[in-house]
């Protein structure tokens, strides 16, 4: 047995791991929180718990996941996140125009039709449509 094997065997116990928070690297704040609005995600937070630290989290619609940016969470680069966003109908999602590819894939196949943007400092989002999803994922 190698070392990785010896650091994470797996046990009979099923846990639970669910992705709650993105870290989003960012470079102006208020910039980034109007962003955020502008798409129509839920504000969660806008917090300064210490000194040199402020914490904006927002949550997409319907997502279990949010994204959390603000002043001294990360030492990441502005810019340098690259997130995915899955939405049940890339017609109808409110992303930016010129962000949309030439158009859905002609039989709308799941995981056939994307478009990315990026938000003011360039982080990369790509939003994917899935319309149905193999057995045993949400």
């Amino acid at each position: 047995m190698n070392i990785k094997q010896q650091n994470y065997k797996t046990s009979a116990t099923r846990v639970d791991m669910k992705l709650e928070v993105e870290i989003v690297p960012v470079s102006d704040v208020e910039r980034s929180k109007r962003f955020y609005q502008h798409l129509g995600w839920r504000l969660d937070d806008d917090v300064s718990p210490l000194d040199g630290v402020r914490i904006v989290q927002f949550t997409p619609p319907g997502s279990a996941c949010s994204v959390t940016f603000g002043k001294g969470i990360t030492a990441a680069a502005p810019g340098s996140a690259e997130g995915a966003l899955v939405v049940s109908d890339i017609e109808a999602a409110p992303f930016p125009l010129e962000a949309r590819q030439p158009g859905p894939d002609p039989k709308r196949t799941s995981y056939g039709s994307f478009l990315s943007f990026n938000d003011p400092d360039g982080n990369t989002w790509l939003v994917q449509e899935v319309t149905t999803r193999a057995p045993g994922r949400v």
